[in-house]
């Protein structure tokens, strides 16, 4: 479908088995979103192959990533006045999209507050970190002594690091993200930005992009790499463990000394009752304290603002007593 292989489904009740098993889309779970179905025994005709790749080919994005870095630097060029940004899509007729006019550069930095954010709950589900929680992030890779920063639909995170990177002389730690949503290839480079499915361990730019990646893990002048990814909440666990799995085998091919009974250092950032599912694949995982808060969640957001505390923390599979909790915060 158009965002790469479909997953093989079946439907369950009480934990058996029922009805024929089927092949839809990876990302989304409504059908409304994407429409990919097909019996698992199913033959499909030539007319319908051919018109599914006439679809797929139909709802790719408009431009390019490399259309797209060069639109910003022209973009870039333009007087204030003439910098108008749709929130929400790249098309000419924006009649109804919600519209932003003399954009500075300072802005331009901070795609993830430009981009409407896109809320649908199991495909995207782009609720961002608030500052609080990515500060916290970010102090605890540098604690930690990581420089590189895999962040797999970590926005914000990326752009704090980003951020940092270009303002600070001797701030070292450099990122790549991995995101499903294509807006943000008008911000980042290819060697910054990779258009991916964590679905199904899809690189949308084919084997250029799988190479960025894998140039991106391989740690040089001994620089350490850690992975920190924040999923759509109602994603399957199976199907997003499978991935990160591949994107930690790719980290041990990097290197074929030194990583032999390691894995990639990780942080999984999901909700706490996921803790049994997270753990039935990763067994060398553990939950952690903190609660992680977001900017943009009517329920999951710091302080008076939000209904209840936040549910969602991090998994890791780095030793417990390594990680200080922020006392100022609570937290002992």
């Amino acid at each position: 479908c158009p965002l790469g292989p479909a997953l093989l489904f079946v439907k369950t009740s009480q934990g058996k088995e029922e009805g024929r098993r089927f092949y839809a889309c990876s990302a989304c779970r409504d059908r409304k979103d994407c429409n990919f179905f097909q019996w698992e025994d199913e033959k499909v005709s030539e007319a319908r192959l051919a018109a599914r790749e006439e679809y797929n080919r139909n709802h790719q994005p408009s431009f390019t990533h490399r259309q797209n870095v060069e639109r910003y630097k022209n973009f870039v060029l333009l007087p204030l006045s003439k910098r108008r940004f749709c929130q929400e899509s790249e098309w000419e007729k924006h009649s109804d999209h919600q519209f932003l006019c003399d954009i500075s550069t300072a802005q331009l930095k901070s795609p993830s507050q430009l981009l409407y954010p896109l809320e649908n709950k199991k495909t995207n589900a782009q609720y961002l970190f608030a500052d609080r929680s990515c500060q916290f992030l970010l102090d605890l890779i540098l604690d930690l002594g990581f420089r590189r920063v895999l962040s797999v639909g970590t926005p914000r995170l990326h752009e704090m690091i980003q951020s940092k990177a270009s303002q600070e002389d001797d701030f070292r730690v450099r990122s790549l993200l991995l995101d499903i949503d294509f807006r943000y290839s008008q911000f980042y480079t290819e060697d910054e930005f990779c258009h991916y499915n964590m679905f199904n361990h899809f690189f949308f730019g084919g084997e250029a992009a799988r190479e960025t990646c894998r140039k991106f893990l391989y740690q040089g002048n001994g620089e350490r790499v850690i992975m920190v990814t924040d999923p759509p909440f109602g994603g399957l666990v199976e199907a997003l463990a499978s991935s990160f799995k591949k994107l930690m085998a790719m980290w041990k091919e990097t290197e074929k000394e030194g990583h032999n009974n390691q894995e990639m250092p990780m942080f999984w950032i999901f909700p706490y009752f996921f803790e049994s599912r997270i753990l039935e694949f990763f067994p060398s995982f553990s939950m952690m304290d903190y609660q992680v808060d977001y900017d943009n969640h009517a329920l999951y957001k710091h302080g008076k603002t939000g209904r209840r505390q936040s549910p969602v923390r991090i998994f890791t599979n780095l030793t417990p007593s390594m990680i200080v909790l922020p006392a100022e915060e609570g937290y002992r």
